[in-house]
């Protein structure tokens, strides 16, 4: 069985999206989990050490900015690399992601942004993903 590229989360409220995503990834050699929203992203991350989120804006309860936000705030996780994937790119004005993909997206658009980060990480030379043990 070949090594995964890497591991992405990815966080829409939108379960066809959740999946239409997880299939582009996992075509392109990637190991995908999905979550529904931000608080349950919170709790996946620890255990599935992703590479890569992609996460929507404009979700019920714990929402992409709050996400964001924590993430951002908490030293395990401020080095993940985060493409911000939304429909609403006007209204959630992207802050603190490493790229962003307005819905609908290109297939290959969204694939090459999260092979990129997952293989540089965040620029600015933040910790690469494997930082996250302890």
């Amino acid at each position: 069985m070949p090594v995964a590229l890497g591991r992405v989360l990815v966080v829409d409220d939108y379960p066809v999206i959740r999946q239409l995503i997880r299939v582009i990834l996992e075509l392109d050699g990637f190991e995908v989990v999905t979550v529904a929203d931000g608080a349950e992203c919170m709790d996946t991350v620890p255990w599935f050490r992703p590479d890569v989120i992609t996460l929507d804006m404009a979700m019920p309860g714990m929402d992409g900015p709050r996400t964001v936000r924590a993430l951002r705030e908490n030293p395990r996780t401020v080095h993940l690399p985060l493409v911000q994937v939304s429909a609403a790119v006007e209204t959630y004005i992207p802050v603190d992601v490493d790229a962003v993909v307005a819905k609908p997206f290109e297939p290959a658009e969204l694939a090459g942004h999260v092979r990129r980060l997952a293989r540089t990480g965040r620029p600015h030379g933040v910790r690469p993903a494997n930082s996250l043990a302890g």
